[in-house]
């Protein structure tokens, strides 16, 4: 085998600061293609650190706006982003958190306290919308003072600017960004995907008021969202159109230790699922541990209602028919979760299914008990959906025999040898 002696110790790049994230940016926001999400992470990178402020009890208005230049600039009236100076580094906190991976003030929860629960974990995600943008500026408001920044390509472009607070915000902080061509193959946000993620955020906080408005073209466009009747509210939302089994959308609270488990389920006559999970508000995609708990604890109260109430009637039941028609919106609100990767797709927090299949297999038998009619009304949809099921099986397999081989031969290499036989002339087959 030929040696390549050109691959020696020099070969080895260590990628320094935001290096790593302009090479691999997928690794980071997701898909950076035409139509990927990654564009629309920035966005969300961003808002989720305004969110975390409203979950912290510390703000409870964000503003999200798409620019005629093409950028965006997100502010809440939280905490505002800390500017003095980091003893450890000798550097400012607000240069830290924009221009450095993994610094922030969500590490450690028990004795820092800036957040008890966020969505960011990593101290990445800002970071890695400032290395990604082509300039990036911040301001912050504290008390009586202002602080303003600027960034390109990630690296500061300005030193810290402090003044006098003039601007009549108490505290906040806004962040506007202009995402970087040389990363994305479009830059031009979509109004609908992002109108559908925020409407999604009002639900999943409640009273946090969201305005969103898209500056683009001749003609403004501006939404807001504010909920008071949070996931419930949501999952009305989702089956407006539909025929409803429940008229109210079932809906489970536990908070076990510091975990808080919220689950709304609404049966409807439809015959597919929808079913969304998140974990401190961040969507998981790919579902994960809350998800396999969710469903193992439907699985457990509905088999334990229907044996209890002797409805089954010989009827073999399966996951699938639990949860025909059924919408359901998972949110778990948990110190220090897990992910699959950066994105946070999936949950892989093994804790937390325990959790939530005990919460749904005892508060979804107690509503059944406590409900009896809309009970009837759930358990008949599951019994017909494991009837069509059962039915449909049976067609297959009929349908099956019957464009299956003849009866009087065997297909292909089934079939017998045969050989002459040299007495009689004819032929012998030999099985």
């Amino acid at each position: 085998m030929a040696v390549n002696n050109e691959y020696t110790g020099d070969s080895i790049k260590v990628l320094k600061g935001l290096e790593a994230v302009k090479k691999r940016p997928g690794m980071y926001i997701g898909d950076v293609g035409e139509g990927g999400a990654g564009l629309h992470h920035m966005i969300y990178e961003v808002v989720n650190n305004s969110i975390d402020e409203a979950m912290a009890g510390y703000a409870d208005t964000v503003y999200v706006s798409l620019n005629p230049d093409g950028s965006a600039t997100i502010r809440d009236n939280g905490r505002g982003m800390p500017f003095d100076t980091n003893h450890e580094t000798g550097r400012s906190a607000l240069e830290l958190i924009m221009c450095e991976l993994h610094a922030g003030g969500k590490f450690d929860n028990e004795t820092n306290g800036a957040y008890k629960v966020s969505g960011g974990l990593h101290g990445v995600g800002v970071s890695v919308v400032n290395a990604l943008s082509t300039w990036l500026e911040v301001r912050v408001w504290r008390g009586n003072q202002q602080a303003e920044m600027s960034f390109a390509e990630g690296v500061p472009t300005t030193d810290l600017k402090i003044s006098e607070n003039k601007s009549g915000y108490e505290h906040g902080t806004e962040v506007t960004f202009l995402p970087s061509p040389n990363t994305f193959t479009s830059t031009e946000f979509n109004f609908d995907t992002l109108e559908n993620w925020l409407r999604e955020q009002s639900y999943l906080n409640a009273n946090v008021r969201i305005i969103f408005e898209d500056l683009r073209g001749g003609e403004k466009k501006e939404r807001e969202f504010h909920s008071v009747d949070g996931l419930s509210g949501f999952a009305t939302y989702l089956d407006k159109s539909k025929e409803l089994l429940n008229r109210d959308p079932i809906q489970m609270v536990k908070t076990v230790d510091d975990s808080y488990i919220e689950i709304v389920l609404q049966w409807t006559t439809a015959y597919t699922e929808t079913s969304l999970c998140f974990t401190n508000n961040i969507p998981n995609r790919d579902g994960g541990t809350h998800l396999a708990g969710f469903r193992a604890g439907l699985t457990r109260a509905i088999n334990k209602y229907i044996s209890e109430h002797n409805t089954k009637k010989d009827i073999n039941l399966s996951g699938e028919d639990f949860r025909e028609g059924l919408t359901s919106i998972i949110s778990v609100k948990i110190p220090d979760p897990k992910f699959g990767s950066q994105t946070k797709d999936k949950l892989v927090s093994s804790e937390v299914r325990p959790i939530v299949e005990n919460t749904v297999s005892e508060l979804l038998y107690q509503y059944l008990e406590e409900n009896p009619t809309t009970a009837k009304l759930i358990i008949d949809k599951i019994l017909e959906a494991a009837t069509a099921r059962e039915a449909a099986r049976k067609a297959r397999e009929l349908s099956r025999k019957k464009t299956g081989p003849e009866l009087g031969g065997l297909p292909g290499k089934l079939a017998g040898c045969s050989e002459r036989d040299p007495a009689t002339g004819y032929f012998a087959v030999a099985w």
